[in-house]
């Protein structure tokens, strides 16, 4: 059956078809009941699942039910991985950098949902302008990624750096941190917009997992 109706949702049973993965559960606005429910469906169909944003009475209710699921706090993921975890299928790595230590949320949403989406994933932490010379001494990590995910708030300006020094796909990710002026991640936003690297994609603030999907599409074409 390509589609399974309940009260609240209809499962696609299609989305690897459709769109190379199987539906994510988005959290927010959900009960605890209908995300246990889904993922339930979810498991009994494919033998995994991932979901995002939960909160914390979410995430307790899916660990309580699948004893094997991965919570991340930090990044709000609750991530059953399949039994046993297949090898990546992704041609290369998707490297996860990070301006500060403030974005590590949204940097690991993207990490955990890279990883779900069946790439190897690798993380460079707290690499930001304000200490570039921090990223000047990681030049042969990135240089070795398939794709980059760089997630950043404040100015915005860590995605321009990457840009201008690698030659494989970059995805921006402006964050929500920042003082007043960033207007909750829309600076951050409109510089990534207007970066002068060529080659330099944006997603939505605090879109990790936007990120990861893109990056994973380009990781395995």
């Amino acid at each position: 059956m390509n589609f399974e109706p309940l009260p609240f949702a209809t499962i696609d049973h299609l989305r690897p078809i459709t769109q190379g993965h199987q539906e994510v559960i988005f959290c927010p606005g959900k009960t605890v009941g209908q995300v246990v429910a889904i993922a339930e469906r979810l498991e009994a169909a494919v033998g995994c699942f991932l979901a995002t944003r939960a909160d914390t009475a979410q995430a307790q209710a899916l660990a309580t039910r699948f004893p094997r699921a991965l919570i991340n706090e930090l990044g709000r993921t609750v991530y059953l991985p399949p039994d046993p975890e297949p090898a990546p299928t992704g041609r290369g790595t998707v490297l996860i950098c990070t301006a500060g230590t403030s974005d590590l949320a949204v940097a690991e949403e993207a990490a955990v949902s890279a990883r779900a989406l069946k790439n190897t994933v690798e993380r460079l932490t707290d690499v930001g302008v304000a200490g570039i010379h921090r990223l000047l001494t990681q030049t042969d990590v990135l240089r070795a990624a398939s794709v980059i995910i760089v997630v950043a708030g404040m100015e915005g300006a860590l995605p321009s750096v990457v840009g201008g020094l690698v030659k494989v796909p970059v995805i921006a990710v402006p964050t929500s941190v920042g003082y007043g002026a960033s207007f909750g991640g829309l600076a951050a936003l409109l510089a990534m917009l207007n970066s002068c690297a060529s080659g330099v994609t944006v997603v939505n603030i605090d879109n990790g997992f936007g990120a990861a999907a893109a990056a994973s599409r380009i990781n395995h074409s």
